[in-house]
Parts: C-alpha cells; sequence; structure tokens
C-alpha cells in the first residue's frame, strides 16, 4: 500500500501498523487486510479476503450509509475522511471505527485503500453528549412550563385579589354609612367612641382595597388611570395636608410651597400620593419631629416632596423601594402595612410620566421627592 517504498519495507507497515488498514475492490470485496483489522473484528484475513465486502461488515445503517454516500463520495471526490461507522464483530457486537478511505485508479481495476481507528472513547463521549443534550431539553422543557404554570398562578392571583377587593368595597360601604347614621341619633359617649373606631376602621379597609386595587391594574400591565385636568398644586396639596392632620393628632405636619401653582395633574391621584408618602414618613420619623411636605412649580416642571427625621435608609435597601412588599426598615415588620404604598406612589408618579427619588442620611433625614414634566 507504499507507493514509492521498498516492497518488503510497505509489507512491514502494512502488516505491524497500529491501525486497521484494508484495500478493497471498487465493489467493497476485501483485496488485503492486516492483523489489526482481523484482530479488531474477530476474523482471520482467510475469512476475509476475495470472500466479504466490507459494507457486510457493517450495521444496517453503515451499509445504507455505504450505499448512498460512501460509494458516490469515493467515485466524485476520491477520498473520505473521519467517517465513524459501526463495525460488527464475529460474536455480534459492534466496534465503533472513524475511517478515512482513498479511491486510486491505475491502469487496472479501481481499488480503496481504508485506514481505521476503533474510537470507543469517542463513541462513548457522543453518547453522552446526546443524553447530556436530551436531558437538557427535558429540564428547558420543564422549565418553560413551570414558568408558564407560575405565571398563570400569578395573573390569577392578582384578577382574584382585583376582585375579592372590588366586591369587598360594598359591604364596607353599607358599614361607614351606618356607622354615621349611628352617629347622628342619640348615643352615649361610650358609644360615639365605638363608632368612631368602627368609621376609621373602614376608612382604613377602603384604603388597602384602593391600594389592592392599583396594585393589581399596575401588576396586570394597564397601570394606573389618571384623569388630568388644569389644576393649582398649592390648593391639591393644602388641603391634602390639612386632611392628613386630622388623621394624626399629636404630630406635627408642615405645607410648605415655592413658585406659580399651576399644573396639570389628576388631584385625586396626588392626593392618594401624599397620603401614602406621610403615612410613611409617619411611620418611620421621629414622633417628635416635624413631616414636612413641600410643593413647586417652575418654568419646566414641579414637584412634591415629603421630609422626615429619623433612622436612615440602608443605600443598599434604597433601589427597591418602590417594588411591591418591599419595606424600608426592619422594623416595618410589626405588621402596619402590606408595603403597596410607595409601590403606588411610584405608579402614579409613572402614570404622570415622573419620575421618584429618595434621599436618606442620619443628618438630614429622608426625603421622598416626585418631579413631573409642567406640561
Amino acid at each position: 500500500m507504499g507507493a514509492g517504498a521498498p516492497p518488503h519495507e510497505s509489507a512491514d507497515l502494512f502488516e505491524e501498523a497500529a491501525c486497521g488498514l484494508a484495500r478493497t475492490a471498487d465493489d467493497g470485496t476485501f483485496v488485503q487486510v492486516n492483523p489489526r483489522f482481523c484482530q479488531w473484528v474477530g476474523r482471520v484475513a482467510q475469512e476475509l479476503v476475495g470472500r466479504r465486502k466490507l459494507q457486510e461488515l457493517l450495521t444496517m445503517g453503515g451499509r445504507i450509509f455505504h450505499q448512498t454516500h460512501w460509494v458516490p463520495l469515493l467515485q466524485m471526490q476520491g477520498s473520505i475522511s473521519e467517517v465513524k461507522l459501526d463495525v460488527v464483530h464475529r460474536e455480534g457486537h459492534t466496534v465503533p471505527m472513524v475511517m478515512n478511505a482513498i479511491r486510486r485508479q491505475g491502469a487496472g481495476p479501481a481499488f480503496h485503500d481504508v485506514a481505521m481507528f476503533v474510537a470507543k472513547d469517542r463513541d462513548v463521549y457522543e453518547r453522552e453528549l446526546v443524553q447530556s443534550r436530551k436531558k437538557l431539553e427535558v429540564l428547558v422543557a420543564q422549565a418553560n412550563r413551570l414558568q408558564s404554570e407560575a405565571a398563570d398562578r400569578a395573573l390569577f392571583a392578582e384578577q382574584m385579589v382585583g376582585i375579592v377587593s372590588h366586591d369587598l368595597r360594598n359591604p364596607l360601604a353599607t358599614i361607614q354609612m351606618g356607622a354615621t347614621l349611628l352617629s347622628r341619633g342619640e348615643v352615649s359617649s361610650n358609644q360615639m367612641r365605638v363608632l368612631g373606631r368602627v368609621s376609621r376602621a373602614a376608612e382604613r379597609a377602603n384604603r388597602l382595597i384602593a391600594d389592592l386595587l392599583d396594585f393589581t391594574q399596575a401588576r396586570l400591565g394597564e397601570g394606573i388611570p389618571l384623569a388630568l385636568r388644569s389644576s393649582d398644586l398649592r390648593a391639591i396639596i393644602a388641603e391634602a395636608v390639612e386632611e392628613l392632620a386630622l388623621a394624626y393628632p399629636g404630630r406635627k405636619l408642615v405645607h410648605r410651597h415655592e413658585g406659580a401653582s399651576h399644573c396639570v395633574a389628576d388631584s385625586d391621584r396626588l392626593t392618594q400620593a401624599i397620603g401614602n408618602l406621610v403615612s410613611n414618613a409617619m411611620s418611620y420619623g421621629r414622633p417628635d419631629a416635624p413631616v414636612t411636605v413641600c410643593s413647586q412649580v417652575d418654568t419646566a416642571a414641579f414637584g412634591v416632596s415629603v421630609h422626615n427625621h429619623g433612622a436612615p435608609i440602608a443605600p443598599e435597601l434604597q433601589p427597591a423601594l418602590f417594588q411591591p412588599m418591599v419595606r424600608g426598615a426592619a422594623e416595618a415588620a410589626s405588621g402596619r402595612s402590606v408595603g403597596l404604598g410607595l409601590f403606588i406612589v411610584s405608579e402614579i408618579v409613572k402614570a404622570h410620566r415622573g419620575v421618584m427619588s429618595v434621599e436618606s442620611s442620619a443628618d438630614a433625614g429622608t426625603t421622598f421627592k416626585a418631579t413631573f414634566p409642567l406640561a
């Protein structure tokens, strides 16, 4: 098989090669085989040379490949490189081999020189790779299914929150109306205190329901609805602060305004945002320090801020403050709220195309500020 080398050297190389070597006729009949190949297939040369064809030692898939690819490719391009085929051993098991072949056309009939290497390790690796890929595909499919189910459950939960919150408003309205009517009659001072507690509890429940409804709308992608109109920012904030001061007797609540007053906004939503920010400031601010609400209008924007003195918000917590169910201090575990207040504020500001910011330090205190475009 070694053209150009002395005959005895070529014979030695062929017989002692570390790989399997074979020469076949154009139809695949073995013309010559070396001991290594015979050892790998469990046969002797006399069983193969002139009696068997290369394709007859292949599995059914290998025979199909030999007919549809091996022969045409050798005829067209004269060689084939690194083709892995399973060769059937005499005892019936298969031996994976990587084959390289060259078609030689001399003065006589054409023949094929084939070099073969056992590829058990490569075969094991490829099978493991295929199995790993299948396992990965199964895991990805499971992850996608679980993600889809989680999204469906979250959507269902948010829809249920919206439905239940909406349906709770009617009985709460009845409770409030009943408490109001009873307070107009002849009642004792103790009864009046009880009615006051009932009315305040119903009002707190109404605010919680309003937050839950807004949360549901925001999470379902609809956003918080607005009714924009020309408004007087000074009057809106002053009225909101006046009402909030009644809800926090014994605490000092101050309003300061700068600049003009005109803006375009949803006054009810601004009042709601201020209420949530003040409630937050009252909860986390020092009881002996004032809570200050500032409003201002300039030529390009208008803004509202709420400031309190107290323990600062840790810097690592600030980026997540406006996410639902997040609170700014460990003391919030006492259960004062469900953690929707700042999220609702943020959504109201976004709906106005504004931005929220927070600054907090031990010396300066904590300031939440909303800035809106004037137009």
